[in-house]
């Protein structure tokens, strides 16, 4: 059983990597520090499952779960990060990923979301569960980000983050026309007519962090 490990902090990685063997002895765990190191590994036979962080010194939100699901389909993602389940748990799940769980729960859960997810079942927590079920029966309002589409949701992150529009559609493979439009449908679904005013919403429903 060989295991991805995608973290960029050592002491993580190493936590990570001593829950994983405590539960699978016999498990054969791979690090990357960077997106591209890891979609090196994951194109090759053999992986069941990925550990994945959203933080990365060459990918920031849900790229990284979008690349990984590109390079190897089959792969079965466990989104193991510090940023906001509300705010990022959802998109994860659409975007192909079997499961998410917070750094701070990663010791009491882990393995449990582990084993879970390379069953070919999904890991929620208790309390997203909670949230989808009360967004089903209407007792929840979403936010304006939660309808964008897959695509649209990418695009709103990196234009909160301060990349331009040629960069964006390199790293996406999108013409800049493409991107523009992306553009003018997030800030008419988000009610935005700025990028500051984007930057501010997207730092208080934790899509981002806040620079200051």
């Amino acid at each position: 059983m060989k295991i991805l490990l995608l973290e960029d902090h050592p002491i993580v990685r190493i936590g990570v990597r001593q829950l994983i063997l405590q539960r699978w002895p016999d498990a054969e765990v791979v690090e990357a520090e960077t997106l591209a190191a890891a979609l090196e590994l994951a194109r090759r036979d053999g992986l069941l499952a990925a550990v994945v962080d959203l933080n990365l010194p060459d990918a920031e939100g849900l790229e990284s779960v979008s690349q990984l699901r590109k390079a190897a389909p089959h792969l079965r993602i466990l989104v193991l990060s510090l940023n906001a389940e509300t705010a990022y748990a959802t998109r994860a799940l659409q975007m192909g990923a079997a499961g998410y769980l917070n750094k701070d729960r990663a010791a009491e859960e882990l393995v449990t979301a582990l084993e879970r997810v390379m069953a070919g079942g999904r890991y929620i927590t208790d309390t997203l569960a909670e949230r989808l079920a009360d967004l089903m029966a209407g007792e929840s309002s979403k936010a304006p980000h939660e309808d964008l589409s897959a695509q649209e949701h990418r695009v709103l992150v990196q234009l909160a983050e301060g990349k331009r529009l040629t960069e964006i559609g390199e790293l996406m493979h999108l013409s800049p026309k493409t991107v523009t439009t992306y553009k003018t449908r997030i800030f008419e679904k988000l009610e935005v007519s700025s990028n500051a005013e984007l930057i501010r919403y997207c730092i208080s429903h934790g899509l981002i962090a806040d620079i200051k």
